[in-house]
């Protein structure tokens, strides 16, 4: 059973995916090579609290929109994984706006 928020939640997770997703790129792509070439580690240690507080903030958001749109656990799970992977929150976003503007639509 969806809420009459669903959309709005989706949308946050969407906004909330793209901040998760950029921060693990920045960890990857910069603090990572600043402390293993240039002996840096303050990057890594900096980038990994905010990615790491960004992706507490994605499952909290992720667990909002489940609930706000009804999903199960099973259609909720693929989101989840998909944070796990460095680009993952932008493949997932496509079939999040899909869903969100479904929703819309609906309400």
């Amino acid at each position: 059973m969806t809420s009459p928020d669903s959309p709005r939640a989706i949308a946050r997770l969407r906004r909330v995916g793209v901040l998760e997703a950029i921060s693990f790129l920045l960890l990857l792509g910069i603090a990572m090579p600043l402390k293993y070439v240039w002996g840096e580690p303050l990057a890594v240690k900096i980038f990994g609290w905010i990615h790491g507080a960004l992706f507490v903030w994605f499952s909290f958001t992720l667990l909002d929109a489940k609930l706000a749109a009804g999903w199960s656990v099973r259609r909720a799970l693929p989101y989840f994984i998909a944070a796990l992977l460095p680009c993952g929150p932008f493949v997932a976003d496509r079939s999040l706006r899909v869903e969100e503007e479904r929703l819309r639509q609906q309400g």
